[in-house]
């Protein structure tokens, strides 16, 4: 007992529901470098990407509930999916224990270089009068940037045509080579094109303007109570030891603390959000009743 008072005695494996190189991937790895430099054991991240983070959640929920493997949960693979597909090959609430929260992330919606207009007001009354004359490109059906423009459209009474593509890179090349007009995107993602001026920030989905973009409004100075964040929270499959989920929380919130995740991570767009198991639940039922009328409002079917 002794030995399995002291989790972690070995390796931890990490599993990321998405691709290498892709926002969460790097804020995955460095959270646990961190926790691996904190704990004295190596946490391995395991990029299990497809079906917007379902593949990657199952292992997780599927996996021995030692403690040695937890990974990626949040609003993808824990919210959204419910929306999106009609069976689940897991239970979003029951087969997991919650562990800790660890970022949340706003997304920003920008422009081509040459589009007519950056001013979120401006913009708002020229879709309002050519209904579908304007496309916003974003990473995929049903995830949060797809919600995003389906929450501008509702909220502002507007229609703005979606074109969906299978991952933020492509979307991106094509919002530069000028093939749609705006694209909604995770921060991280388009913040090094946006710096470099090669497209146009039009405006941020998180409540209030954030410190990396301080010029650029947020989307709920125009339409009151507009608010889209991805969120991530660390998970295990269900039925995690207690004391294995104290100490997995405690690491992860001294991990949270350090200058060196906290500067890392603002320096992408996202800030450290670290909670206890039970915040993290409770948030994640409230994101359930607020986002499921959105996706049923935006037409997106259950596949």
């Amino acid at each position: 007992l002794a030995q399995e008072a002291q989790w972690p005695a070995r390796a931890v494996r990490y599993v990321n529901g998405f691709p290498a190189g892709g926002a969460t991937d790097v804020l995955s790895r460095i959270l646990c470098q961190r926790l691996s430099e904190i704990s004295g054991q190596s946490f391995v991240v395991e990029n299990k990407g497809g079906a917007g983070g379902v593949l990657g959640a199952d292992a997780v929920a599927k996996s021995q509930a030692d403690g040695y493997t937890v990974g990626l949960g949040g609003i993808a693979s824990n919210v959204l999916a419910i929306g999106n597909y009609a069976k689940l090959p897991y239970d979003p609430v029951k087969d997991f224990t919650f562990i800790c929260g660890m970022w949340q992330l706003p997304n920003i919606l920008t422009a081509r270089k040459d589009f007519f207009s950056q001013d979120v007001k401006e913009l708002l009354a020229a879709f309002r009068k050519e209904p579908r004359k304007y496309t916003y490109a974003s990473a995929g059906f049903g995830t949060t940037l797809h919600l995003s423009g389906e929450m501008m459209n509702s909220m502002a009474g507007v229609e703005v045509v979606h074109v969906p593509y299978k991952g933020a890179g492509p979307a991106l090349n094509d919002l530069l080579g000028g093939r749609v007009d705006m694209l909604f995107d995770n921060l991280p993602g388009s913040l090094p094109s946006v710096k470099a001026g090669l497209i146009r920030p039009i405006a941020v989905t998180a409540k209030t303007r954030i410190p990396e973009l301080p010029d650029v409004p947020a989307m709920a100075e125009f339409l009151p109570g507009y608010e889209m964040t991805s969120w991530a929270c660390m998970v295990g499959p269900a039925g995690l030891r207690g004391d294995v989920v104290e100490r997995a929380n405690a690491l992860t919130v001294t991990a949270l603390a350090s200058d060196f995740v906290k500067k890392r991570y603002a320096d992408l767009g996202a800030t450290v959000w670290p909670t206890t198991p039970d915040e993290c639940r409770v948030y994640r039922d409230k994101e359930e009743k607020r986002l499921m009328p959105i996706i049923k409002a935006a037409g997106i079917k259950p596949e």
